[in-house]
């Protein structure tokens, strides 16, 4: 079970990555859809991100190694968050 859920929280991370990649190529000078709107500009990047926080943190406290895949998980984990880090720095520039 606890691999379903890293699985389900990368895959969201890695296409919440695909439109901010997309949308950082936009070189038109023009304000980004949600940006134009008030609002904020990576809404599910940022989600992600706090869904991964929280997720590492449980895998930090718990009692136990879930069958092994405690390491590998946290790794996984520290990636994703690197990874979607970097998209929202990529997209400032």
């Amino acid at each position: 079970m606890l691999r379903k859920l890293f699985a389900v929280l990368l895959m969201m991370g890695l296409l919440t990555i695909m439109p901010a990649s997309s949308m950082a190529q936009d070189t038109g000078g023009t304000p980004k859809a949600a940006h134009k709107k008030g609002g904020e500009r990576h809404p599910k990047i940022r989600h992600a991100i706090k869904a991964l926080e929280a997720a590492k943190e449980d895998l930090e406290d718990a009692s136990h190694d879930f069958g092994g895949h405690r390491v590998e998980a946290l790794e996984a984990v520290n990636n994703a968050l690197k990874q979607l880090h970097e998209a929202l720095e990529a997209d400032k520039k």
